[in-house]
C-alpha cells in the first residue's frame, strides 16, 4: 500500500471516533494494554507530559513543545485530532512523521491489528509511542483524545498532569454534569506525580483536590501561580504580562497564537515550566519567551483564531462547544468590523440548541457540513438555527459556503469559520 491507500486503510477499516462518534468509544483499556504490551512498552522509554481537559488542550500542549524545543530537548507531540494530514498527530521538534513510517507501520503489523480490532484512536497511540522511542526523544507531550480516565493515552507515567479546564463536551460518553465530566478528566492524575489545573472552576475545584490528596499528588492552579496582568495586539502577535506570585515578579511574553483565550492557555504553560524546572528540566526565561513567541513556527499548529485571508478579513476557529463558542464570539466583539459573515457546520451527535442561542443574530449565515459521516445535515441545521433566530442559506459544501461569503462580503466585514474542528480542516 501506498500513503494513500494506507489511510483508507485506517480511515475505513478501523472505528474511528471522528467519523463516526460513540460506536469507536470503548470503555475501556484491554486493546490498548494489549498493543503496549505487544510493542513491549515504548512509552517507558521516555519522558512524557500529559495533557487533558475540555477546551485548550491542543494550544498548552503544542506551546510546552515550542517551550521545550527552545531549551533544547528533542521533542515528541502527540494531538488529535488532525486537520489536512493524519500526521500532524505525530511530530518530533515540529517535524511530521513521514510517510513511509505510517506505511510501514500498517504493513508490518497489520496482522495484528486485525487480530485485535484496536480502534482508529488506539492503534495511532500505539504508532505515536513506537515513533517516539525509535527517535529516542527527551520528552513527549501527549494530548489525550477524549476523556481521560478510560483515554488510551493514559497508560503513560509522566513527569506531571496538566488539566487546562472543564465544561460540558461528549456529554454521552464522559457525563451531563461538570462533577461527572471533572471526575473522567482527573483520571490522569497519577500517585505521586504533580497536576498543574488550568483555571480554577469552583464547581469542580473539590473533585480535582481530592482526586490529588487520594493520590498523594501536589495539585497547583495556575492561576494562584500567575496573575493575569494585560493583553493587547502588538505587530500581529498578543503581548501579555502576568505577575508571578513566587517572586511578584513581572512576566511579559509575546505570543503568535492571538486569540484572547490565550491567555489562560499561556498562563497554565507558565506553570508547567516552572514545575519542570522545579524537577530538573533546564529550562530558561528566554527560552520560555522564545517558545511562546513562536508556537506556530515551530509545532505548525493549525485553526486557532488563524487568519486565512484578508480584504474582508477571514478566520477560523476549532472551538465547536459552548464554553469555545463563548470566547469566539468574545474574540469577535474585540473587533473593528462592518458585517459579520458565519460560515458554520456541526457534527450531529451533540445537543446544538445552546450554542445556536450563543450565536449573533445580526449576522449573515452560510449553513454546510464537513465530509464526514458524522457531519449533521445543512438543511437540519439551518432549520435548527432558523428556530434559534439565525438566518442563512445552505450549501453542499464548506468550501462552498466560504465562496459563497467572500462573494457577498465587503473588504472591511469579517467571514468567520467553525462550528467544528472538520469544518475547520477543510480551509486551513
Amino acid at each position: 500500500m501506498n500513503y494513500q491507500e494506507t489511510l483508507d486503510y485506517m480511515f475505513t477499516k478501523l472505528p474511528m471516533f471522528q467519523r463516526t462518534g460513540q460506536a469507536a468509544y470503548k470503555a475501556n483499556l484491554d486493546t490498548t494494554l494489549a498493543l503496549d504490551d505487544y510493542f513491549n512498552h515504548p512509552h517507558k522509554k521516555f519522558k512524557t507530559i500529559h495533557v487533558a481537559g475540555t477546551n485548550g488542550k491542543g494550544s498548552v500542549s503544542h506551546t510546552l513543545a515550542s517551550v521545550l524545543q527552545a531549551s533544547g530537548y528533542k521533542v515528541g507531540l502527540y494531538t488529535s485530532p488532525h486537520l489536512r494530514d493524519f500526521r500532524e498527530r505525530i511530530k518530533v521538534n515540529g517535524e511530521l512523521v513521514s510517510e513511509d513510517y505510517v506505511v510501514e507501520f500498517i504493513r508490518k503489523y497489520q496482522t495484528k491489528f486485525e487480530e485485535l480490532t484496536p480502534s482508529f484512536f488506539e492503534m495511532t497511540v500505539a504508532m505515536a509511542f513506537d515513533f517516539f522511542a525509535k527517535q529516542e526523544v527527551d520528552i513527549a507531550v501527549i494530548e489525550v483524545g477524549l476523556g481521560g480516565r478510560l483515554d488510551s493515552t493514559n497508560i503513560i507515567s509522566p513527569e506531571l498532569s496538566v488539566i487546562t479546564n472543564i465544561s460540558k463536551d461528549h456529554t454521552n460518553l464522559l457525563g451531563t454534569e461538570l462533577v461527572q465530566i471533572a471526575g473522567e478528566k482527573a483520571g490522569i492524575i497519577k500517585k505521586g506525580i504533580p497536576v498543574v489545573i488550568g483555571e480554577k472552576q469552583e464547581e469542580v475545584m473539590d473533585v480535582f483536590l481530592k482526586f490529588a490528596a487520594a493520590k498523594g499528588s501536589d495539585l497547583l492552579f495556575s492561576e494562584d501561580q500567575y496573575k493575569f496582568q494585560s493583553s493587547e495586539l502588538i505587530n500581529g502577535k498578543r503581548n501579555l504580562v502576568y505577575q508571578s506570585a513566587a517572586n511578584n515578579s513581572i512576566v511579559n511574553l509575546s505570543c503568535d497564537l492571538v486569540g484572547c483565550y490565550q491567555i489562560k492557555n499561556i498562563r497554565t504553560a507558565l506553570c508547567v515550566c516552572d514545575q519542570l524546572k522545579s524537577r530538573g528540566w533546564a529550562i530558561s526565561d528566554r527560552s520560555i519567551q522564545q517558545g511562546v513567541s513562536e508556537v506556530v513556527k515551530r509545532t505548525g499548529l493549525l485553526g486557532r483564531w488563524q487568519t486565512i485571508g484578508r480584504a474582508p478579513k477571514v478566520v477560523c476557529d476549532t472551538g465547536h462547544n459552548v464554553a469555545g463558542i463563548k470566547e469566539i464570539i468574545e474574540q469577535m466583539e474585540s473587533l473593528d468590523y462592518g458585517k459579520l459573515h458565519v460560515v458554520f457546520g456541526v457534527v450531529d451527535d451533540k445537543d446544538i440548541n445552546e450554542i445556536l442561542e450563543l450565536l449573533p443574530k445580526n449576522a449573515s449565515y452560510y449553513f454546510s457540513r464537513a465530509n464526514i459521516p458524522r457531519a449533521l445535515d445543512q438543511n437540519i441545521l439551518a432549520n435548527k438555527a432558523k428556530a434559534c433566530g439565525l438566518i442563512g442559506n445552505t450549501y453542499l459544501s464548506i468550501k462552498i459556503a466560504l465562496e459563497a461569503a467572500k462573494k457577498n462580503a465587503q473588504d472591511n466585514d469579517l467571514i468567520f469559520v467553525g462550528g467544528s474542528t472538520f469544518v475547520v480542516a477543510e480551509v486551513v
